[in-house]
Formats: structure tokens, sequence, C-alpha cells
């Protein structure tokens, strides 16, 4: 159900108790945003309240409180600011250049997923951990769609050299396999971008080329 997650009181505490109109307003929000983004990456979890991220951001827990009802709403604002931002940069990846060949916009994405977890790890870490706890789950599930559309159109561009795939089965499993070796390597003390680029290309061009391995350069391995 949709207001499922409502407190007693009737308010929804992973909604903003109201929405800024003016630019200063904006302004406030995106300020505390800021802060307590900041707390969860240098400082992680333990030291993610109300009243720390009012004095990390320089507003009165007051000025907070008068958008957000706790610590959850802050989070799950958090979380859909970084799909928004992601979402864009995948918008902005994928938009075809004339002239342009198909694999050069897979790069292009393969540049934004590394970037969206490896500019600040520890954030991204928490964020995709509180996703998964916070109710979210019709946010989540477009953005997954969202995600989803935006690699088929890639692929499509790919015609010939990509004639054997199942576009939709091709895009779900890059969008898993990816996942799994950002995560992974988010999760390292030391990230490793460079590292983490050339195995995600190998990974995602290896897994595209399979039916067709003239096209990347490496033998066609499948055994039928």
């Amino acid at each position: 159900m949709a207001n499922s997650h409502l407190d007693r009181g009737g308010e929804d505490p992973l909604s903003p108790r109201k929405r800024p109109r003016q630019r200063r307003s904006a302004a406030t929000v995106e300020v505390i945003l800021d802060g307590a983004a900041r707390i969860l990456e240098r400082e992680g979890l333990e030291r993610f309240n109300t009243n720390v991220v009012a004095a990390v951001a320089g507003v009165s827990v007051g000025s907070l409180y008068q958008y957000f009802p706790g610590k959850d709403a802050l989070m799950a604002a958090l979380v859909r600011r970084d799909a928004a931002r992601f979402a864009a940069e995948v918008e902005a990846a994928v938009a075809a250049r004339p002239g342009e060949d198909w694999r050069e916009a897979v790069s292009r994405l393969i540049a934004v997923a590394v970037g969206h977890q490896l500019d600040l790890p520890n954030l991204a870490r928490i964020l995709d951990f509180e996703e998964a706890r916070l109710p979210l789950d019709e946010e989540t599930e477009a953005a997954e769609r969202a995600m989803l559309a935006a690699i088929i159109g890639v692929l499509q561009r790919g015609g010939e050299a990509l004639a054997g795939l199942d576009l939709v089965e091709a895009a779900a499993d890059l969008i898993s396999l990816s996942r799994a070796l950002v995560d992974a390597e988010g999760r390292k003390s030391a990230p490793d971008r460079e590292g983490l680029s050339r195995r995600l290309k190998r990974a995602v061009f290896g897994y595209l080329t399979w039916e067709a391995g003239a096209e990347s350069g490496l033998p066609n391995l499948n055994p039928t």
C-alpha cells in the first residue's frame, strides 16, 4: 500500500515535511543534504543524526525539522537525490553522437558507473544499503526500469554486431555484472578506479561479443 509507512500521527517519516518553493528554501535543503552526505562519507552512520547534520550544515535544528521529520527522511532524500543525479548522468552518457560507434556509449556508461561508486565510496555504499532498508521499492523499481531502458537503447545501436543477443536479457545481465564488480571495488579500503574500469570493460565487452568474438578481437569461445 502506498501509505503503509505512515507513522501514528499520519506523517510519512520518509517524506519532507514541506517542499521548498523559493530559491532560498531550496538552497537551505541542499545545504542540509550536503551536510548529511559529508557526515556519511567521512564518519559513517555512527554519527548520523539530525543534531550533527544541522551543525555540519550550519543551520539550526529547527530549520532542519521544518523540512525533515527525522533522519530516515533525510536518508530517503539523499537516496532520491543520488538516484536523480545518477539518472541524469546515465541519460547524458547514452545520448547518441553523430557517427559514433555504440561501444563509445557503453564506455561512457562504464565511466559513469565507476565514478558514481568511487567518487564518494563510503557515501555510495551507505546509500546502497539504506535504499534496500527503507521502503522505497516503487522508486527503486522505477529507477531500475529506466536504467534497463537506457542500456537497451544503446545496445540496439549495435546492429549486426549484437544480432545474436536477447537485448533485454543482456541489459539486465550487464546491470547485475557491473553492480557486482563496482560494489566489490567500493568496499575496498583503497579502491582502484583505473583497474575497475579496465575489468568492467573486459567483462562487459566480453559478454557482448561472446556470440561474435571477432568483433572484439577475441576468439569465439562459444562451445555451440
